[in-house]
């Protein structure tokens, strides 16, 4: 549990600072000759003005999974180890259901290798499906959830995601105020 809540404190800014990349202008630039020793004002107010860019975290509206199988007695526990799971991190859980049928998939196969045409055995696929749906997630949350029930996902079964993501109008959209 310490190991999720670190991950989430680690991933919830990212800081990029431009004074680094300032500093390796000013080192190409100090190659050159140069009349004068002292810095020019404007590689000051360069230096002096520049502060670290903090970048938010995704938000995401849903999160919707597809779990897949062939057996419905596994899809049934990996449900509510997912549930669990999320709810141990206090991730809201929306609605989850199963179609009332599976998917079926028939072929016949000769009960020899080449001849008696007659003597066929017929085999059958099932493949049953789960569906779960999280909402309000950051994307450090999203991520570090993902990542915990993807590494306990039990063998034959199939997991795949969705994400909305909420993202700002385009200026076009938005009210212009003047």
């Amino acid at each position: 549990m310490y190991f999720l809540e670190l991950a989430n404190a680690c991933r919830w800014y990212s800081v990029s600072s431009d004074a680094q990349s300032i500093g390796d202008q000013q080192q190409v630039s100090s190659t050159a000759p140069v009349s004068s020793s002292e810095p020019s004002s404007t590689d000051v107010e360069k230096i002096s003005t520049s502060e670290p860019k903090i970048e938010l975290d995704k938000l995401y509206k849903t999160l919707q999974l597809e779990v897949l199988a062939y057996e419905p007695s596994v899809l049934d526990s990996y449900q509510w180890f997912v549930i669990t799971s999320a709810t141990h991190l206090n991730i809201p859980v929306g609605r989850c259901w199963a179609p009332l049928k599976s998917d079926k998939y028939r072929f016949p196969l000769l009960k020899s290798a080449f001849v008696h045409k007659k003597h066929q055995v017929q085999y059958e696929v099932r493949t049953y499906h789960r569906f779960l749906t999280f909402h309000k997630l950051t994307g450090s949350t999203a991520d570090t959830f993902l990542e915990y029930i993807e590494r306990n996902l039990p063998e034959g079964v199939g997991l795949k995601v969705t994400k909305v993501e909420v993202q700002p109008l385009p200026e076009y959209l938005q009210k212009q105020t003047s």
